[in-house]
């Protein structure tokens, strides 16, 4: 096992890079989870379906941006459906994301009618040999997705959407339609979600359909280091750039154990660790807190009796 400082500084713009376009993946994880409260697995192919769509309208000669306009009206889609079949259908949200997952697969190797869809020789808005360009362009689109997510959750219909995460009893109490505020917030998750597959795909320089396998873990792992991240809990606009510097974070850790000698190999388990810890150990102070709490009870009337 080998470590060179020198190397990984050479390495931290890429990692940046790639946690502003995975950071994207992250906002539109975070929609479903934190705020809808719907554990949402059509991630994992929703994000190669956008990179799919976006690959072969590149190589069709189509201007990038209409690309990525392809690959989040495709994510959109994709949320649909899981939408549809968890409000009309009634299957429950974990079942309805391994449905869609599984039927993305398919539709996203006839989009690609390969499994590794290469874009030589084509233009596109970013490029893994230039990573401070993909940091400014990552950066922009960032900033104006945290702005229009921001803007949009305090609307009427934003707040509708989070009335229903919190507490879908008490929304349709109020009279909020929560079957179609369901739908909505899985088709703009998953159009960002097709968004951050288009704009991997254009830096990465090709479209594989087993791209965003794992992605649902990297989207939680973004969020989580993201809420630990001192001065940025609270209020939502800083949860929504919590999210995006956790992402970076993730990939700036997951390139600090890949110098340190990490084979390439475990990282789904490091992935898998980290969002397991991250999850547990709160739990386990909260428990450890009430046991404390309890014992401290027990033991007062004693001492006030022998007072």
């Amino acid at each position: 096992m080998s470590f060179s400082l020198s190397s990984l500084i050479g390495s931290l713009p890429g990692a940046v890079s790639q946690g502003l376009l995975w950071g994207v993946m992250a906002l539109g994880v975070m929609m479903s989870y934190r705020i809808l409260d719907f554990s949402d697995l059509t991630v994992d192919s929703s994000l190669c379906t956008g990179a799919a769509v976006n690959a072969v309208m590149l190589a069709a000669g189509l201007h990038p941006l209409l690309a990525l306009a392809g690959a989040t009206v495709a994510g959109l889609l994709a949320g649909l459906m899981t939408g549809l079949l968890h409000t009309v259908l009634d299957i429950p949200p974990i079942l309805s994301g391994i449905l869609s997952q599984l039927a993305l697969y398919s539709i996203n190797m006839r989009i690609l009618g390969r499994a590794n869809y290469p874009l030589l020789g084509v233009e596109t808005l970013l490029s893994l040999r230039e990573p401070p360009a993909a940091i400014l362009k990552g950066s922009l689109a960032a900033v104006l997705l945290v702005l229009l997510l921001n803007w949009f959750f305090t609307t009427e219909r934003g707040y509708a959407i989070r009335a229903t995460g919190s507490n879908a009893g008490m929304a349709r109490a109020q009279g909020i339609n929560t079957a179609s505020a369901t739908v909505l917030t899985l088709m703009l998750s998953n159009a960002l979600i097709g968004l951050s597959g288009g704009l991997i795909s254009q830096y990465q320089g090709y479209a594989d359909v087993n791209m965003g396998r794992g992605a649902i873990v990297i989207g939680l792992a973004s969020i989580i280091l993201g809420e630990e991240l001192p001065g940025l809990k609270g209020r939502f606009p800083l949860r929504l750039v919590a999210t995006v510097l956790g992402s970076i974070l993730y990939y700036i850790v997951i390139t600090l154990v890949l110098q340190m000698g990490l084979n390439t190999n475990d990282l789904k388990l490091l992935s898998a660790l980290v969002v397991a810890l991250a999850l547990g150990v709160p739990v386990l102070r909260r428990k450890s807190a009430l046991k404390r709490s309890i014992m401290a009870g027990m033991n007062q009337p004693e001492t006030e009796e022998n007072e």
